[in-house]
């Protein structure tokens, strides 16, 4: 995942705007206590993300892959006042966890965590978000795109991490590599639906973000 030398990514680091610090609780306790903790979205993907939200400043954010809540209470920093983001995930295990910094981050009003197959939670939510965090199962990333991208009002955003998977997408995809294979699909997916406007942006493993026409 480390794509950038290492010095120049701690001057990148080191000239973006800090994590608070509760987030930087966060940071630390999945570090030290949850596995994969390279799944986190972390300072520099995790301010990006605030960004982008409070540039839109969404009524509405879908997230599709919670982990430890990071990235969700991100993402919440630009709702507008009695916005709503609704973040999915599989692992009942981090509910808890993850609802205790969204109570201590004062966004329980704002962010509601569902657990379960995002495959089959999706289908019975409203779909009119305006801004869209893909980050789970990359094996399903196209199905989470069909299953909102129809339904999605004009102007609509989305954001897939990942995209460019440890550089694996240039790499002829090995055996049983599944994940490798089904981003590539994913990646060219996007590439040629003509109803909407991408840019593939190589922050930290790769953020797609598209723009429903």
């Amino acid at each position: 995942m480390e794509f950038l030398d290492e010095k120049l990514e701690e001057y990148v680091n080191q000239h973006t705007s800090p994590e608070s610090k509760l987030l930087n609780k966060l940071n630390r306790q999945t570090h030290i206590s949850v596995l994969q903790p390279r799944m986190l979205s972390g300072h520099l993907q995790g301010r990006t993300l605030s960004l982008f939200s409070k540039m839109l400043q969404p009524k509405r954010i879908l997230e599709i892959g919670t982990y430890t809540g990071y990235s969700a209470i991100c993402l919440a920093e630009g709702l507008k006042e009695n916005g709503k983001l609704i973040t999915i995930d599989v692992n009942y295990e981090l509910e808890e966890m993850v609802n205790s910094y969204i109570k201590e981050a004062d966004l329980s009003d704002k962010i509601e965590m569902k657990v379960g197959n995002a495959l089959e939670i999706i289908p019975d939510l409203n779909k009119n978000f305006d801004l869209v965090f893909i980050d789970a199962d990359k094996s399903n990333y196209a199905k989470y795109y069909d299953l909102l991208i129809e339904d999605l009002p004009s102007g609509a955003i989305l954001i897939a991490d990942n995209v460019l998977w440890s550089g694996k997408v240039l790499e002829e995809t090995k055996k049983n590599d599944v994940d490798t294979e089904a981003l590539k699909i994913f990646n060219k997916k996007i590439q040629e639906d003509d109803r909407v406007e991408n840019v593939l942006m190589p922050i930290r493993d790769g953020l797609m973000v598209i723009r429903k026409k």
